[in-house]
């Protein structure tokens, strides 16, 4: 149980219920409108991380999982093992993320994101070698974006955990969006 209500949808600002039309109805979308002139910044940021960013799809989801698994944020974890599975990471994969970080199921660039992912959720700072090694790898945009996901995913966890948000008793339907009223 949350440790508040769900917002009232109804008393949702026309600006966040618009946003949300083509969503599936998350729980998330329910518990942020109580800050509600951050909640559409916070829906817009997510969604240029999810749909307009340049780091591999799959890379990006390395981080967001780790940055959910690392912060004990289940439902973190739960929605984005679907997001996973659908831009192509492998189940012996996603597993590893929980069980074996540096598994041999992993490349040597999604090894190196891991180990980044690391360091930013528990030090901050990723030190100099490890930054240089990565950067090596990607350009400065994909390695500003990639930072900037652990940190919005680490946020995204810490505010799921406060407010206890709930996973969905049903799993969104494959990709029938709910449709959300802007009255």
């Amino acid at each position: 149980m949350p440790r508040i209500p769900y917002f009232d949808m109804e008393q949702a600002t026309p600006e966040y219920r618009d946003m949300l039309k083509g969503r599936y109805n998350l729980n998330l979308y329910r518990m942020l409108p109580h800050a509600t002139t951050i909640a559409p910044g916070f829906l817009r940021m997510g969604g240029a991380i999810l749909r307009e960013s340049e780091i591999d799809p799959q890379l990006r989801e390395i981080a967001i999982l780790r940055v959910g698994i690392l912060s004990k944020a289940s439902y973190e974890v739960h929605q984005h093992k679907r997001v996973a599975r659908k831009v192509g990471l492998s189940d012996p994969k996603i597993a590893a993320l929980e069980n074996d970080p540096q598994s041999a199921v992993f490349s040597p660039l999604e090894k190196l994101v891991i180990r980044y992912t690391d360091e930013v959720v528990a030090n901050v700072k990723a030190s100099d070698a490890l930054f240089d090694e990565l950067l090596a790898q990607l350009d400065h945009r994909r390695m500003a974006e990639l930072t900037l996901t652990i940190g919005f995913y680490m946020a995204v966890s810490r505010f799921l955990e406060n407010f206890e948000v709930e996973i969905e008793p049903q799993p969104p339907v494959s990709d029938t969006p709910v449709k959300y009223s802007a009255n």
